[in-house]
């Protein structure tokens, strides 16, 4: 068990015992590290090998696993659970932009965190890439006293989060419960939480002086909302090799001060998010147990769909509106709240629910760092065992296309490229849909100042005429392009767009020319390679709702 989902109290006659199993299930391939075998979640949930497969066939069936011989994969899909509370939370929407400018000016790592019980939860990372960098994810928990928000929170706690701390440190006191930081070998060799807590209260911010591990410190300085009570706080992350704690103090806390005085007039002047309400549910879920039957455990189903009824303007819900919301009749949607809130993944007050930090531990941690490349990669397969020829992903570096993920074929005369490989945008497919995508006066730009080289007799290297292909390829939404990179080689890409509609990568397939005519291109492989771009951009668009993925 981690650490926050340790409870003493009894479970409720009404809680969903399938959606709480499911839960558990969940739990345990997300600590694993996002992947899992099936007998191993047989050993750590204790459930039975029956329950266990009837829990991953009805989260393949949602979409949030997938299931490879013996083993479970979270899916990218699995976070539009951890991205119902950031969207509802908002501080990731209205604040990210401003720690990024803070990380940028800082040239350290900055975060914001909030509090979840007595630990700590990160909502949101700006890392800076570096031999020594952090390596924190959304999600991720760590216990309040070995961080340099917690005594900022531990400033609002009453006796009973007190006595709740104490009793889970002499339950736990190397941090077995926590992950995401190593086992505390030793005790604290600075002051306990309670005096940090007392400074904190009066200076307004506080420090880490290498709590989590050797040479880690940090400063932390709380933000405010409109009512004065503390949402978040901003933590700058730096290496002992950078600053000592002193010149962390002296050089960083003024900028960090002033970045949370913007984020906090933000934070007054927001406007009320629009409220879109979320497709019911239901009807899926029902069509699903009539096709699978004793596969699919529809309560699971139902008591997960409850969570995503939550999001941008949907911070807090009644009873009734979540009913609403997924189509569930109003007793089920109860029962669902009932066991969520026993688990600790909503909240309740005054008749109405609203979700909790909790729900970030159902599978953020450890696909906030997922990249196009992973999420691509399962999607490439599928397409590679439909057309039967290789399929990959690029990305535009410079005046090039470079590889970032492939799926070869297996036949015996195939198309031999690796990752890391680089060809010339200009004679690629998939470097001309990118090039399509350019605004008009780079593209003219780059143009201009092109060598187009012969690689081929068939290669086209007059300006004007690639122009006029470019054109066609950002019209059409596709570049097939024959033997103009190697002789023998044909090949057609799609773009693959993020979610502001920009083309961050493009997909193809490739083959030798005597396997397919280009019109056979187009009737046979283009409508399966958007398919498959599609089902990319899905998940790239659930993922990087609220993080940064890597193209690489």
């Amino acid at each position: 068990m981690t650490a926050m989902t340790l409870t003493d109290a009894p479970t409720p006659a009404e809680a969903v015992g399938p959606l709480m199993r499911g839960i558990a299930v969940l739990r345990e391939i997300s600590d694993a590290g996002g992947r899992t075998s099936l007998s191993d979640l047989v050993r750590t949930t204790g459930l039975a090998r029956s329950t266990v497969d009837r829990i991953a066939a009805t989260f393949a069936r949602m979409g949030y696993l997938r299931l490879d011989s013996h083993s479970a994969a979270l899916t990218p899909r699995l976070m539009e659970l951890g991205n119902a509370y950031l969207a509802g939370l908002q501080l990731p929407r209205l604040l990210g932009p401003l720690t990024e400018q803070l990380a940028e000016e800082l040239d350290e790592s900055v975060s914001l965190a909030v509090p979840d019980g007595d630990g700590v939860r990160f909502v949101h990372q700006t890392t800076r890439r570096r031999a020594m960098s952090l390596t924190f994810r959304i999600g991720d928990l760590l216990p309040a006293e070995r961080t340099a928000p917690g005594p900022l929170f531990a400033v609002g706690w009453g006796e009973q989060e007190w006595v709740r701390w104490r009793e889970r440190r002499a339950a736990d006191p190397e941090d077995r419960g926590f992950s995401a930081v190593p086992p505390r070998t030793a005790t604290d060799g600075g002051p306990g939480l309670e005096e940090r807590a007392a400074r904190a209260g009066k200076q307004g911010w506080a420090l880490d002086d290498q709590l989590i591990e050797p040479g880690l410190i940090a400063l932390a300085v709380p933000v405010r909302g409109p009512d004065g009570q503390v949402v978040c706080a901003v933590s700058a992350v730096s290496h002992t090799s950078r600053h000592s704690v002193g010149s962390l103090r002296q050089s960083l806390l003024p900028r960090v001060r002033k970045a949370v005085a913007a984020m906090e007039r933000e934070l007054r002047q927001a406007r009320p998010a629009p409220s879109a309400p979320p497709a019911g549910l239901a009807a899926w879920t029902t069509a699903s147990k009539q096709e699978l039957g004793a596969e699919f455990v529809e309560s699971l189903a139902r008591g997960l769909t409850v969570l995503t009824a939550f999001g941008e303007g949907r911070p807090e819900l009644s009873l009734t509106a979540v009913a609403e919301a997924t189509g569930l009749a109003r007793a089920t949607a109860r029962r669902a709240l009932i066991t969520l809130e026993h688990l600790g993944y909503v909240a309740s007050r005054d008749r109405t629910f609203r979700l909790t930090p909790q729900v970030l531990a159902l599978g953020c941690p450890p696909l906030s760092r997922t990249t196009l490349p992973d999420i691509a990669t399962p999607h490439l397969a599928a397409l590679v065992q439909t057309v039967h020829d290789s399929a990959s992903l690029a990305v535009l570096t410079g005046d090039d296309i470079q590889y970032t993920a492939r799926v070869a074929t297996g036949r015996i005369m195939s198309v031999n490229i690796t990752i890391g490989t680089r060809f010339p945008a200009y004679a690629a497919s998939m470097g001309r849909v990118l090039l399509a995508d350019l605004p008009p006066k780079d593209r003219a730009a780059w143009l201009a100042r092109t060598e187009l080289r012969a690689l081929t007799p068939h290669t086209v290297t007059a300006p004007a005429e690639l122009a006029t292909l470019l054109d066609r390829a950002g019209r059409e939404g596709y570049a097939l392009v024959d033997e103009e990179l190697e002789e023998g080689l044909r090949s057609i890409a799609v773009p693959v767009r993020d979610r502001a509609g920009r083309a961050v990568a493009a997909v193809n397939v490739a083959m030798h020319s005597s396997r397919r005519t280009a019109a056979q291109c187009l009737t046979e492989v283009l409508p399966e390679l958007r398919a498959t771009a599609a089902r990319i951009e899905a998940d790239l668009h659930v993922a990087g709702r609220f993080t940064h993925i890597s193209s690489a």
